[in-house]
């Protein structure tokens, strides 16, 4: 995978749950992070990658890269903001 220039603290994966469990897994999982660390969130195309972004945006976090995998999965990272 390419330099992000970042550091991720913890992975989760949530291609095995369709929405909106997909956001509640995803938002647990930025729970147990402090201010500032790094989740990546391994996600299916379709609605998961169209509303877990939006939804973590209007939680007050921030997305800060989206990698397509191209193949039906992408990487999403995503930092903590607030605690």
């Amino acid at each position: 995978m390419e330099d992000l220039g970042f550091t991720v603290d913890d992975k989760v994966d949530v291609t095995d749950v369709v929405c909106p469990v997909t956001f509640v897994k995803t938002k647990v999982a930025l729970d147990e992070l402090d201010e500032g660390q790094i989740l990546q969130v391994h996600i299916n195309d379709g609605e998961p990658v169209q509303n877990v972004p939006r939804s973590i945006k209007e939680e007050g976090h921030k997305v800060l890269k989206l990698i397509d995998n191209e193949d039906g999965t992408y990487e999403l990272f995503i930092e903590k903001v607030g605690d």
